[in-house]
């Protein structure tokens, strides 16, 4: 029987546009100080999205059993409808009647750089608590980036019910402090990050390498089309990329890493398998326009994990 993976992040409608150039020829580093700038777009979509959204709609497609825990407004039921009808338990959000759902703006440009902007609205507010017998029988729970209150809270609550979590503070690395990425790496499992996010934890958090190998037992680093670092205390591992059959949009693919990595952990694959799974996940994600638009089965998974990595898989 499968155990609940509790995902505690953002849920929140993706506005993802395409810009036709390079920021890199738009910004001009001597007038940094004095930043104004605008670019015209040729692309533009409206998707589900969110950090707990996109990594519930993974693992739904690997058939798992994710439980989103977020802050949703007033305008959630198509978004409810759409992760339910994928098997996704969205029983425990929280309403906030009076708020419009999280909303995030992207940029993307010809080399895959991205510019984001977030409006929390109603995920600004804090998530209750599951019911006891939910914590009890979760098999793993994730704090991915959503409302200060809620990535302070979860950490203290997966320790405090002896749930192994994923720690990813990723877009609100700007927002917590030191002592709440101490806190929040401390005794998890995994950290992910990608690798400008990892550099910023270790300046923000105060700690070096050793440090943090020390209180996490696996560090996670993606590295974007060049593959992922696992490290942990007395090993590192080079996960290679899988191949995209075409780069349509990056936006998600972070998200689909964690839920295929997440997802191969929990079924006590090795370190190297989990990354692997992790990196063919995330490709059928950039294959698509949008975060929650792709779609596969386990067999095609496994498939793919093959032609890529030249090994067979079970997920």
């Amino acid at each position: 029987m499968r155990r609940p993976i509790l995902l505690s992040g953002s849920l929140a409608i993706d506005r993802i546009m395409d810009f036709p150039g390079f920021f890199k020829d738009c910004i001009l580093p001597d007038k940094i100080h004095a930043l104004n700038v605008s670019f015209l777009v040729k692309t533009f979509s409206e998707n589900f999205g969110g950090t707990a959204g996109n990594i519930a709609y993974n693992l739904a497609l690997l058939r798992a059993k994710p439980v989103v825990l977020g802050s949703v407004g007033k305008d959630f039921l198509a978004y409810r409808l759409w992760l339910e009808r994928h098997k996704v338990v969205t029983r425990y959000v929280n309403v906030i009647g009076n708020q419009p759902t999280a909303s995030a703006y992207m940029i993307t440009d010809q080399n895959d750089n991205q510019i984001s902007s977030f409006f929390p609205g109603a995920g600004g507010h804090s998530t209750q608590t599951p019911p006891r017998a939910v914590l009890k029988a979760a098999s793993f729970g994730c704090v991915s980036p959503t409302g200060i209150g809620d990535m302070r809270n979860f950490p203290k609550v997966f320790k405090r019910h002896n749930i192994r979590y994923a720690y990813d503070p990723g877009q609100q690395l700007t927002s917590l402090n030191k002592a709440d990425l101490v806190l929040g790496s401390r005794g998890a499992e995994i950290l992910f990050s990608n690798d400008y996010e990892f550099n910023l934890f270790l300046k923000k958090s105060g700690l070096v390498e050793k440090e943090l190998l020390r209180q996490v037992k696996i560090v996670v680093t993606t590295l974007g089309p060049k593959g992922s670092v696992i490290q942990t205390a007395n090993k590192r591992v080079r996960i290679p990329p899988a191949k995209p059959h075409n780069t349509s949009d990056p936006t998600g693919a972070g998200d689909a890493f964690r839920a295929g990595f997440v997802h191969g952990y929990v079924k006590g694959l090795t370190l190297e398998e989990c990354g692997r799974l992790g990196s063919v996940v995330s490709v059928y994600t950039v294959e698509k326009y949008g975060t929650q638009t792709h779609k596969f089965t386990p067999r095609e998974l496994e498939s793919r994990y093959r032609k890529n990595y030249r090994q067979r898989i079970r997920v």
